[in-house]
């Protein structure tokens, strides 16, 4: 009996014939700036679903605010989890589904997006288990972080040991988190792949541009500062921006032509 010829992909591959990592372009220093201009041109375009989106986020960074303040850390860690850490990825590929409409000339409908985000839901759910993860562990490390903490004399020496731990401890969590989710997301959307892969490839394109990603990092760090001293109210339009620029930061660094795509979408202009 003749053996059937294997499965070939889009591109002509065998369909189990894939990199481990798809391959990133080079990040110029200054890219960031162009993403988040993008990013605004994607907010303007679709105003309606942006704010939309926008107001979510609010209403959960008041939740998440009034749980800390009623519950105590316990209420945070609670609210930081159903809230952010579980619903953020979720919201966000709702965002990429609105570029996508926006690059293939379509209105954009928060219905469209929807279905767009069932297609790649479940590596979705994966990557906000892995989140939670990361969370509870980083949770846990801040707690320890308070044997340091001076209780009888406030020596400035003491409260800047105090202080230097808990910021290094945190910016350890910070750049592991940036470095598995820069890229990941956005490639599980616009391609049928897996969240391994997704994040690998995130952190392979981070630690491949350093300058170029610390500056990108250091931009969405400076989003969220003016949101802080807004009363959150800056958000509204700071993460639809960011999410959009989210997108736009993946399609121009990261070639994962060897999967196959889940819409047609024109090329990335730079």
């Amino acid at each position: 009996m003749d053996e059937k010829p294997p499965r070939t992909k889009a591109n002509g591959l065998p369909e189990d014939t894939r990199p481990f990592v798809a391959p990133c372009r080079p990040i110029a220093p200054s890219a960031p700036l162009r993403w988040l201009r993008k990013g605004w041109r994607d907010f303007r375009a679709a105003p309606r679903v942006s704010l939309i989106y926008g107001l979510i986020m609010l209403v959960l960074s008041y939740l998440i605010t009034a749980a800390a303040w009623a519950f105590g850390n316990m209420g945070l860690y609670l609210a930081l989890i159903s809230g952010f850490v579980f619903l953020g990825p979720i919201l966000a590929l709702n965002l990429y589904g609105i570029s996508i409409q926006l690059q293939q000339g379509r209105e954009p409908s928060l219905r469209e997006s929807l279905a767009q985000v069932k297609a790649c839901l479940g590596d979705g759910l994966t990557f906000t288990v892995i989140m939670i993860v990361v969370f509870l562990v980083w949770a846990r490390a801040a707690n320890l972080i308070y044997i340091f903490y001076p209780v009888n004399e406030w020596r400035a020496e003491d409260v800047m040991l105090f202080f230097g731990v808990g910021s290094s401890v945190g910016a350890l969590f910070s750049a592991i988190v940036f470095t598995a989710s820069a890229f990941s997301l956005p490639m599980i959307m616009d391609r049928k792949t897996d969240m391994v892969t997704g994040v690998i490839t995130s952190a392979n394109a981070v630690l491949r541009n350093k300058l170029a990603l610390f500056n990108w990092a250091a931009l969405i760090g400076i989003c969220l500062l003016i949101g802080l001293f807004t009363a959150y109210l800056g958000l509204v339009v700071l993460l639809p921006v960011l999410g959009y620029a989210t997108w736009h930061a993946y399609r121009e660094s990261i070639d994962a032509a060897e999967w196959d795509a889940r819409f047609e979408l024109p090329p990335e202009d730079s």
